[in-house]
């Protein structure tokens, strides 16, 4: 009986590790962006971001409806959304 509830332990607690993890690099993420902590602000970077640009060049705050942040860092109208 010791066997088995050690066996349920350690795949429960597998399955919680798998999920932290996938947590941590961004699977359940739908933002189009990511919040990256930088000393005591953060700043908001898109997932296809240039890596030539410093991320200390992206906005502070996060796009507000109806915004994007490009790859370049410019917050800018999101007009992917329209439809006419």
């Amino acid at each position: 009986m010791r066997k088995r509830i050690r066996i349920i332990f350690v795949v429960f607690a597998l399955l919680l590790a798998a999920l932290v993890v996938a947590d941590s690099v961004g699977v359940f993420d739908t933002k189009p962006y990511r919040e990256v902590p930088h000393g005591n602000h953060s700043h908001y970077v898109p997932h296809d971001r240039d890596p030539n640009i410093p991320i200390s060049d992206f906005p502070t705050r996060p796009p507000r409806e109806g915004e994007r942040i490009t790859p370049f860092g410019e917050i800018v109208p999101d007009t992917l959304g329209e439809w006419w």
